[in-house]
């Protein structure tokens, strides 16, 4: 079956954003250009984020649908669900998660401070981008995988799970939802954390 102009956007979307970031970070480690804290960083990011969530919702594991049974035919050809979880936990790590670190980098004038203690401010900057780009991806990306009516699995970081899921915000008619929001909300501290953690486990410790 073949994708739509929409769908093949959507998977254009999901591997450009998985593949590429996770490429340019093993050049750039493997060619000695990239701390080896942001490496590790990026592949913790990645543990959490899948076990958090990612496969929990990829597998419908505890009273949700399985994602195969939340798109069409065509977008399980193109994304097959046993590596769903594998290109949205790169994504999760790489285009999102180190997209943060970098902006808390450039808004602490391009240097490391704000990653040797925890300091509010930074904090702000991850919570507001991590929200936002959510916000993003389910308005306009993953839509309608993420539907009403389309029942999403309780997750480690989806505490609440399916059973407390009201609607937390309606943009252009498009209902958002707390169960979508709670990983990243909840991610904020955790990523924070792992950063300090890592970047003084290898620079001051």
């Amino acid at each position: 079956m073949p994708l739509t102009d929409a769908q093949t956007s959507l998977v254009t979307f999901v591997y450009t954003m998985s593949i590429l970031p996770t490429l340019i970070i093993l050049f750039l480690y493997f060619t000695n250009k990239l701390p080896r804290w942001i490496f590790v960083l990026f592949w913790c990011s990645f543990v959490v984020c899948a076990l958090g969530w990612e496969i929990w919702l990829t597998y419908g594991l505890v009273d949700g649908l399985a994602v195969d049974s939340r798109r069409p035919a065509a977008l399980n050809e193109a994304i097959p669900m046993h590596i769903n979880w594998i290109v949205n936990s790169l994504g999760d790590a790489g285009a999102v998660g180190l997209t943060g670190t970098l902006l808390v980098w450039l808004c602490y004038g391009r240097s490391n401070k704000a990653f040797t203690q925890w300091r509010w401010g930074a904090f702000v900057v991850l919570l507001i981008w991590f929200i936002g780009q959510n916000l993003w991806v389910e308005l306009f990306v993953y839509q309608h995988q993420l539907a009403e009516g389309l029942r999403l699995s309780w997750a480690p970081l989806i505490p609440t799970g399916p059973w407390y899921n009201p609607a937390v915000l309606e943009v252009s008619g498009r209902a958002v939802q707390l169960q979508t929001q709670l990983p990243w909300l909840l991610m904020t501290p955790i990523y924070y954390w792992l950063l300090i953690r890592i970047y003084r486990r290898f620079n001051l410790e």
